[in-house]
């Protein structure tokens, strides 16, 4: 029995080796692998030595030789294959191990591998005979195979097969998608940091690996749910740690990354002060910003604590000894995320919570572009942003807003970007008091935030997702806000306008509409 190695991440390969050679196996490897085995005092073959060519056109071509790939291809069941086998002098090769040059970590023409995958390909084509290896993670249950039974079973070599040309597939996605001009991030095109004119790639490559983390369930208990990572991204939350509590689901991820992106983004709105958000059914229900973290969760759950009962909630600091004295006196959550948990926090939190799932994650990263299934395929667009400085916006009516109104109008606006629309936000003093989210018309959206806010947001905000008609200017006043901030660009504007000026209100264009659905 014969296996070939080449290995560009060479992690446990002479191991895997030692292994091989010691139930009898013989061994070639291409050059730099062929070099750490004999380091390692293993016996083992270069690829020169097997196919009489050294490797040229600086190591471009080492291994696409008919000695290589004949004794990968041969069917060993057909007469004629064995044939010509014996005939050329052609010897099988019964396991291939190998590795991709790492493209995605730096993309340039001498990274886009030629030979492995050709090997790995060759391979997994002919798995009825030959076993092929792409994952370190794969060597133990291999060897121990090996060890157990004398070779691969069929079922072992198919699925290993499939894993072989899901790593092709995905690695010619990535170059793909960086010969389109886009960065190799899943394969996905990164049009959202290119210019408006770039056009997204003819082809989209979508490549996901299952994430080993189970789901409880999907939206409903009675559906199954997955978890998969785009290929060469780091999602928030392939870095996080459950402390405590149940296992995810379905919607407690949803919900937990729509909690986790908005309490980031807030934050940045407002010299990156302590925030807290709750998040229900991937909508706010409270969001707020303050001198302190604990003032900050307080205030939060102060603006909607009947919908926070359940919720997701997400801190931008780690959880301190007053913040959790606050949050187990609060109602249950279903999640809590934070950067991190001071002494005795999570005790403290199981204590009073043990179901809670207690989360620490790194910041969230942007992904390069908003992908949304629908029946058949995809839709596709620059992801989520908000393109406009506030310090920007214009004043359009007589009345100017005061600094604090314009940054309680700059609060409401972001934080109305992330509600589904329609969507209308009361804010002021940091603290989102009114949330109205996914109705079919603006002006029950406002009306639902003004119930909510119950005047507590009386001389801040209103802010909408879309330009504003003259009823919904009426609604925000019946509110006591003093400046409403809206996209604008309505035929009826001026109309707008002069309604916002009667009432004496401020008004700020921002010229960027903020539908979320």
């Amino acid at each position: 029995m014969r296996a070939l190695l080449s290995v560009h991440d060479k992690t446990g390969v002479v191991d895997l080796a030692r292994g091989l050679a010691a139930l009898g196996w013989d061994l070639v490897a291409s050059s730099s692998t062929a070099a750490a085995l004999r380091h390692a005092g293993l016996a083992v073959t270069d690829t020169a030595e097997l196919t009489g060519y050294p490797a040229i056109l600086g190591d471009r071509v080492k291994t696409l030789h008919p000695k290589v790939h004949g004794g990968l291809l041969a069917d060993r069941s057909n007469p004629h294959h064995m044939a010509e086998m014996e005939q050329y002098g052609i010897d099988p090769i019964d396991l291939v191990v190998a590795n991709l040059y790492p493209f995605s970590s730096d993309p340039s023409i001498e990274l886009i591998d030629i030979g492995g995958p050709a090997m790995v390909r060759s391979a997994a084509k002919n798995h009825s005979h030959v076993g092929v290896v792409v994952d370190p993670a794969d060597y133990g249950p291999v060897l121990d195979e090996l060890r157990r039974a004398g070779g691969l079973s069929d079922d072992t070599r198919r699925r290993l097969a499939g894993k072989a040309f899901a790593t092709t597939s995905s690695y010619d996605a990535a170059v793909t998608a960086w010969l389109e001009g886009a960065a190799p991030s899943g394969a996905m095109p990164n049009a959202g940091s290119g210019p408006a004119d770039q056009p997204f790639p003819t082809t989209l490559e979508v490549t996901a690996d299952r994430v080993d983390l189970a789901l409880r369930y999907g939206e409903n208990p009675h559906q199954r749910a997955a978890l998969y990572r785009t290929r060469s991204v780091s999602p928030w939350w392939t870095a996080m740690t459950r402390h405590a509590g149940l296992d995810l689901s379905y919607l407690n991820l949803f919900d937990a990354d729509a909690a986790w992106v908005i309490v980031h983004d807030i934050a940045g709105t407002v010299d990156d002060r302590p925030a807290c958000v709750i998040v229900k059914h991937a909508n706010p229900c409270g969001a707020a910003v303050a001198d302190t973290l604990a003032d900050a969760y307080r205030r939060a759950l102060e603006c909607d604590p009947r919908s926070a009962f359940g919720g997701i909630v997400a801190l931008n600091r780690p959880i301190d000894t007053v913040t959790v004295e606050r949050m187990v006196a609060g109602p249950q959550a279903d999640v809590v995320i934070a950067p991190g948990y001071g002494d005795g926090v999570v005790e403290a939190l199981v204590a009073k919570r043990k179901n809670t799932r207690l989360l620490e994650a790194p910041p969230p990263v942007p992904d390069p572009v908003h992908l949304r299934p629908i029946t058949g395929g995809f839709l596709v667009q620059d992801p989520h942003h908000f393109a406009s400085d506030p310090a920007t916006w214009p004043v359009v009516t007589a009345r100017p807003p005061t600094a604090d109104q314009r940054a309680d109008a700059a609060l409401a606006f972001r934080i109305c970007g992330w509600v589904r629309s329609n969507s209308v936000v009361l804010a002021h003093g940091g603290v989102a008091w009114g949330i109205g989210a996914g109705q079919q018309n603006r002006v029950e959206a406002g009306q639902i935030a003004a119930h909510k806010a119950a005047g507590r947001a009386a001389g801040g905000a209103c802010a909408s997702d879309a330009f504003y008609f003259p009823d919904g200017i009426d609604a925000a006043a019946d509110a006591g806000v003093a400046v409403v901030v809206q996209p604008g660009g309505s035929v009826r504007d001026a109309e707008v306008i002069a309604r916002a000026d009667e009432l004496g209100l401020a008004m700020l264009f921002t010229g960027e509409r903020h539908f979320l659905h």
